[in-house]
């Protein structure tokens, strides 16, 4: 029943990429649980939260309320326009995208409201690719947020092209992306900290339907929905990153099947990787949340799209078919990988 409630969630969220549905809120107890273990990279930057509206943006408070205690220089979040109800604020309508900036002034000893610290309007809409949206853009070190899962892509891709920091949730389906994976392969992306359950849900619209056992209502009367198929995405260096893989399979050919056109073993799960097999395997992407670059070396990835020999990282074998097969079976997406080599002296 959970896995079906799941899966019910997950379609809603890849039916909000495909038809541009992009309202999900972070939670604050979420992004409390990730930013703890980024405090130190914050000292004296600026942080733009650029799809968040201040007035309702989770990301927006616990910056604004933490200003002194993490250090922060100066603060900015954007809004884009609300004409259309599944863009990113249907709680505060209006008909031009919304900046705000903050420098940690007090009132009273207290964080002012959003409407206190002036809500300034855009001349246009606000949307992340604007010429305005972009200058506001290069004043800020680091980016946090939830972007647009529908443009995810484009969304990256931006902050790659102004070499920006960033901490960001996404599905794990974005490390299938080859314009995703090109960046994790090149150890200029990776994933953060949480995900899955340890990713509570989003907020919604009340126009979004609460599909799956997993849709509740919070004692807020917040409307959530879960897929347990979310990550976070970043750049910035964390402990997690560095930590080894305790592994304890050994190789044997009945469990770890070569594909049929690759010269490489199938591994269905990233804790049974065999300890004593030095070859090419082809893993889970989920097996970029436990990816230590000093253990492993990922050499390409293989998926049903049928990527070329360059993504996949290795030679076909036999019948020139991209995708990973186990007996004619098409695997999901793998990442393809092996042991790091001790370099010789």
């Amino acid at each position: 029943m959970a896995r079906k409630a799941r899966k019910g969630a997950i379609k809603h969220i890849g039916n909000a990429r495909k038809n541009k549905n992009d309202e999900f809120y972070t939670r604050l107890a979420d992004i409390e649980r990730e930013l703890k273990h980024y405090q130190h990279h914050f000292a004296g930057k600026t942080v733009l939260c650029n799809c968040d509206d201040p007035r309702v943006s989770n990301f927006f408070h616990y910056f604004s309320y933490n200003f002194e205690r993490l250090g922060l220089k100066k603060l900015i979040s954007t809004c884009y326009k609300n004409q259309q109800p599944d863009l990113f604020s249907w709680q505060n309508p209006v008909e031009k995208g919304i900046f705000i900036t903050y420098g940690g002034e007090k009132n009273d000893g207290k964080v002012p409201t959003p409407e206190a610290m002036k809500i300034k309007n855009f001349k246009g809409d606000g949307d992340f690719r604007s010429e305005e949206c972009i200058e506001l853009l290069k004043e800020a070190d680091i980016v946090v947020t939830n972007p647009p899962f529908s443009l995810f892509r484009e969304y990256v891709g931006q902050l790659v092209k102004y070499n920006k920091k960033m901490l960001i949730i996404g599905t794990w389906n974005a490390v299938s992306y080859k314009e995703i994976f090109k960046l994790i392969k090149e150890n200029k992306l990776w994933i953060g900290v949480n995900s899955n359950r340890n990713i509570s849900g989003f907020i919604v619209p009340p126009h979004y339907p609460l599909s799956g056992g997993e849709a509740r209502v919070d004692d807020k009367g917040n409307r959530i929905v879960s897929s347990n198929n979310n990550c976070w995405y970043t750049n910035l260096d964390i402990a997690k990153r560095h930590e080894e893989l305790i592994l304890y399979k050994e190789y044997n050919k009945t469990e770890f099947p070569t594909y049929d056109n690759y010269n490489a073993i199938e591994v269905s799960k990233t804790n049974d990787i065999p300890i004593d097999y030095d070859g090419v395997m082809g893993v889970p992407i989920t097996f970029m949340n436990k990816y230590n670059p000093a253990q492993f070396e990922i050499l390409g990835m293989a998926s049903s799209a049928g990527y070329s020999e360059e993504v996949v990282g290795i030679p076909f074998i036999g019948k020139k078919d991209a995708r990973p097969l186990i007996n004619g079976e098409v695997k999901y997406a793998r990442i393809i990988i092996q042991h790091r080599k001790e370099e010789e002296e």
